[in-house]
């Protein structure tokens, strides 16, 4: 039995030769049809006629969003660039390809490496899934994660919570300010599709591109280190931006496969990075729409699925821990693999009957089975004095109680000593890319 394979090439003569060289001889593989551009090709094989494709570095509208296209069609892609073009398989390489052949190659050559995508592509299907669907629910009282690098070398850290403001962006920015303050490298990233402020927050009075030109970048196979430290605006030495998109309407420019791809980069350009999330982790497009539909959530659920350690941020009020509670059931039908912690925000007198951190804890342990959130204490003047002026609790604040606790969440996250028991300011890593 043959190989159903597609081909897409732009140069019609050198593709006719291409195509009687693989019908030519007993190949093991054969040409089910012959694609001109990227839409013909993405029609071809959503009719599931083929199990892989050839085709070449010049396709225009090649993209990450087609490559995704053709992977859940599952069809195997082997690119083909001219000999000694190492910008178009630099492109290639960072779209996601992973064989890519010179032109020269000869026909057995790709027909045995198309066999060999495919067999890659049939593996990665068949490891996807967990065996066991139970293993893959979070612990919501594991320990804070250790000071072991994942993968690229950065953790990365996903700030999410419920409807309703309960502070992920107060957690998130304090986080990533005060790990750059005990010498961590970081990155903040604002991946939120609905309500995105890191930029206002922090003062930033233009509209600089961040995340959303990392992501076209991404998409296009032209995002590196250089270009992607280039769009992260700098505060201090430790930190840089990475802001989100100034209008609500933009969400369609952060696709999740764009967003996966520059929170890897983002892994080998800090030690730390801290992604601020939206609320919402729906997931039906799939029922709206009979065909492949954007996601609104597609940028929350890339940093969830990435991210090695997961803060779950919940407002320390009634209305705030109901939502919580609803929200972390919704939460632990994710199959995420980063490990995640509750934080309990705005923690105050008043609002809940008795003493507020026993009565919240309490409540946590009982109806959602979290032992030990983290408890922040609320400090409305000190956030209003922050923001009015565009600056961290640190800077205006810095004998803050709320501040404080920040500051030992961040230590925590980021697997080094709080000040208060470090000996000497530690300077984890410098802005260069980290070890991979």
């Amino acid at each position: 039995m043959t190989l159903p394979i597609l081909t897409a090439v732009t140069d019609a003569s050198w593709e006719a030769d291409l195509v009687a060289g693989l019908a030519g001889s007993d190949l093991g593989v054969t040409v089910v049809r012959r694609c001109v551009d990227v839409a013909d090709l993405l029609a071809a094989a959503a009719a599931r006629t083929a199990e892989a494709v050839v085709l070449s570095a010049d396709l225009r509208r090649l993209d990450r969003a087609a490559l995704a296209q053709l992977a859940s069609a599952g069809v195997a892609v082997v690119a083909l660039v001219e000999p000694g073009d190492e910008p178009a398989e630099r492109r290639l390489r960072q779209l996601g390809v992973g064989t890519v052949l010179a032109t020269d190659a000869g026909a057995a050559a790709i027909a045995i490496a198309l066999q060999a995508a495919v067999v890659t592509a049939r593996a990665d299907a068949l490891a996807g899934p967990l065996a066991d669907p139970l293993a893959a629910l979070p612990r919501l009282d594991a320990p804070m994660a250790g000071p072991a690098l994942p993968r690229g070398g950065g953790r990365i850290v996903a700030i999410w919570g419920p409807t309703g403001a309960p502070g992920r962006t107060t957690v998130a920015v304090g986080l990533a300010d005060e790990a750059s303050r005990m010498g961590v490298s970081t990155m903040l990233v604002d991946a939120d599709t609905y309500g995105g402020s890191i930029g206002q927050v922090l003062g930033f009075l233009d509209e600089s591109p961040g995340l959303a030109a990392a992501t076209r970048l991404a998409g296009n196979g032209r995002l590196d280190l250089p270009a992607l430290a280039g769009l992260a605006r700098g505060t201090d030495p430790w930190l840089r931006v990475l802001t989100g998109i100034v209008r609500a309407d933009r969400w369609p420019e952060l696709s999740g496969d764009a967003v996966e791809a520059v929170l890897d980069l983002c892994r080998r350009l800090a030690t730390l990075v801290v992604v601020d999330c939206g609320f919402s982790l729906e997931q039906d497009e799939e029922i709206v729409y009979d065909t492949a539909a954007p996601r609104r959530n597609a940028a929350a659920l890339a940093a969830l699925t990435a991210a090695d350690t997961i803060l779950v941020v919940g407002a320390a009020d009634p209305v705030g821990m109901h939502r919580l509670i609803r929200g972390l059931a919704e939460f632990r039908e994710l199959a995420v693999t980063g490990v995640p912690r509750v934080v309990v925000n705005k923690l105050r007198r008043g609002v809940t009957p008795g003493d507020p951190a026993t009565e919240l804890a309490a409540a946590l342990r009982r109806h959602a089975g979290v032992d030990n959130p983290v408890l922040l204490p609320y400090d409305r003047t000190a956030l209003d004095r922050a923001i009015g002026v565009g600056k961290s609790l640190a800077d205006v604040a810095p004998g803050s109680a709320l501040r404080r606790g920040l500051t030992e969440l961040a230590a925590g996250v980021a697997g080094v000593a709080p000040p208060s028991t470090q000996r000497s300011r530690r300077r984890v890593a410098a802005w260069a890319p980290a070890a991979p």
